[in-house]
């Protein structure tokens, strides 16, 4: 499924853009906290605080997308998906994190939220109707968002990630 992990990278690099160093971000700074450690920035998405090693500024849209490829994509194991499923639990992996996004998605599908992607998570999303799965899993999403600390600064972006998803169904 390179094809689907193709179209979902292109997606998320749509809206994760490219670099900046903004100071209020604690993303930007390898420690993960505002105003400690070195502000390297985030690139494509791949932030300081999840990659504090990474020459972030001099990052190629290629070693992005193996970095997707290998601690997002595989990790939720996208290619066992459905490819609008896949590619939303990707793009939740990226924004929330992978342990966060399989969460959602095992609560979307009704079984236990334990973080592991095996043969129950993945027989209820593949006997799931696929619209309602993505309902729910998106009203997952929007529900975290919104009690997070930052809501007020980016949440407009966030809702409009998701719209970007659910038009694609």
């Amino acid at each position: 499924m390179e094809v689907a992990f193709d179209r979902a990278f292109a997606e998320v690099i749509g809206v994760e853009g490219g670099y900046q160093t903004l100071r209020n971000d604690r993303g930007n700074w390898t420690s993960g906290r505002v105003g400690e450690g070195e502000l390297k920035g985030t690139k494509y998405g791949i932030a300081a605080h999840a990659y504090p090693d990474l020459d972030i500024a001099n990052l190629t849209l290629d070693q992005a997308k193996a970095i997707y490829r290998r601690d997002y994509w595989d990790r939720v194991r996208g290619d066992a998906f459905p490819e609008s499923v896949a590619a939303q639990l990707f793009d939740a992996a990226v924004n929330h994190g992978t342990g966060a996004a399989i969460k959602m998605l095992q609560r979307a599908a009704g079984v236990a939220d334990d973080g592991a992607i095996g043969p129950l998570t993945l027989g209820a999303v593949h006997r799931a109707d696929e619209r309602q799965l993505l309902a729910h899993f998106n009203a997952e999403r929007l529900d975290l968002y919104t009690v997070l600390p930052t809501w007020p600064s980016f949440g407009r972006g966030w809702v409009g990630r998701i719209i970007k998803q659910l038009r694609r169904i």
